[in-house]
């Protein structure tokens, strides 16, 4: 059973899987296989989710917690972290757009924002994994 200190490594692993998912998606989407391009990315959305939850429950139960680096490293600790929080707070609604526009079948539509979309999604799921891992590992 897990306990709530698990969840941190639950969410790194999220986060990992989400970007390995989207990066597939992203690969298959360009050689034109797109039932498996779809699977990837609801995958993804799925992961990210699962994720979301995740995070609020650890956050919810445990509070912040305290980066202790010190000296050069805590400035880049904070660079990606303050950048990580800006696109997180805009990759939900980024995503969720993109989605709908794919489920829709609007996919010109959805092509011209997954363009923005899967770089910051991208870019989000990788930092969340150096965020945890220079907080809980280092």
């Amino acid at each position: 059973m897990l306990d709530v200190t698990d969840l941190p490594a639950v969410n790194a692993t999220l986060n990992a899987v989400s970007a390995t998912l989207l990066a597939t998606g992203y690969v298959l989407i360009r050689s034109g296989r797109i039932e498996q391009h779809r699977a990837c990315m609801l995958a993804a959305c799925a992961t990210s989710t699962l994720f979301l939850a995740s995070y609020v429950i650890y956050h919810l139960n445990v509070g912040s917690v305290a980066f202790t680096g010190q000296g050069p490293i805590r400035v880049v600790y904070f660079t990606v972290l303050i950048s990580h929080i800006v696109l997180a707070a805009l990759i939900l609604p980024l995503a969720l757009l993109t989605l709908i526009r794919a489920l829709r079948g609007r996919f010109a539509a959805h092509a011209a924002i997954a363009r923005w979309t899967l770089p910051v999604w991208l870019y989000v799921s990788v930092t969340g994994v150096i965020v945890y891992w220079m907080l809980y590992r280092m």
